[in-house]
């Protein structure tokens, strides 16, 4: 029987950072513009942690039942490791999924913008559907793009949109930042599962990209955010102060490049999700100011 630490450890704590980050820089946004909102900010904050932890549950039931995580490095799975029958972690993704409707749904209530209902069901279906269904789009090697629109793009656009009723140039900008963080995530994660991954059929972007291909991808994602932070300094100076994360992005990038596999990595992926939200604070005080 599964205990809670197990059912924490399924949760993926270490990649909760990147729902948590794009709320924090959207609500920076919004403060900027004059129309932070702490009800709306903390709503937005609940929609995000709970689609994300949905997401992994979905994806430790997915990947269970079609052996992809018989090897994998690292915790055991709830139903990979068979610590819990499948429909068990079934029932909690979509539980997290309900979660994240309800707030979305007051959400959308208190901003009067009803339009974003559809934003709202595409985030739960694909979701769902990144390692869900016959034929999910995480074994097509689609998983970053499914990562960039939503946990960048729609989750601080949309953090901004539902507070300000505007998203300006910039922050676009700065969510394409936060998107290519989140998708470097991903990529950390699956180039420590190229070797099961293969076998499995789990045809990712990191396998599609080859080890040294996915490896530069990774560094190219992270070097890319601060180039998007220069660039958002266009519309307020105090955006270069996240240009004090790029030393941080070599002691991140360095094991990459340098080949580390199996669990280094896992502390790659830490570190990459602390470098993510410390470029969502920064960029927000950037704009609070």
């Amino acid at each position: 029987m599964a205990t809670a630490a197990n059912w924490l450890e399924g949760a993926r704590l270490r990649t909760l950072p990147a729902a948590v980050a794009p709320v924090i820089l959207g609500s920076g946004a919004a403060s900027g513009l004059g129309a932070f909102s702490a009800q709306r900010a903390l709503l937005a904050a609940i929609v995000a942690l709970a689609l994300q932890v949905g997401v992994n549950y979905a994806n430790d039931y997915s990947d269970g039942i079609r052996g992809t995580d018989d090897n994998r490095t690292g915790p055991p799975r709830l139903t990979g490791g068979g610590l819990t029958a499948a429909k068990n972690v079934k029932l909690a993704a979509f539980a997290c999924f309900g979660i994240a409707a309800l707030a979305g749904l007051v959400l959308v209530a208190l901003s009067g913008q009803w339009w974003l209902l559809v934003v709202g069901v595409a985030c739960v279906i694909a979701a769902w559907y990144y390692t869900g269904g016959t034929n999910p789009y995480g074994y097509r090697g689609l998983g970053e793009v499914f990562v960039f629109i939503f946990f960048g793009l729609v989750a601080t656009a949309g953090t901004t949109f539902t507070q300000a009723l505007t998203v300006p140039w910039h922050v676009w900008v700065a969510a394409c930042g936060i998107g290519l963080i989140a998708c470097a995530i991903l990529m950390v994660n699956n180039i420590r599962d190229i070797p099961t991954d293969s076998v499995s059929g789990k045809r990712t972007l990191a396998v599609r990209l080859g080890e040294r291909g996915a490896r530069v991808a990774f560094a190219a994602m992270l070097l890319g955010a601060i180039l998007l932070a220069l660039l958002t300094a266009l519309h307020t100076p105090w955006a270069l102060i996240a240009v004090v994360l790029a030393p941080a992005v070599w002691v991140i990038v360095r094991p990459v490049l340098a080949g580390e596999r199996g669990r280094p990595l896992i502390a790659v992926l830490r570190n990459t999700g602390f470098f993510e939200l410390a470029y969502a604070v920064l960029l927000a005080i950037a704009y609070a100011i």
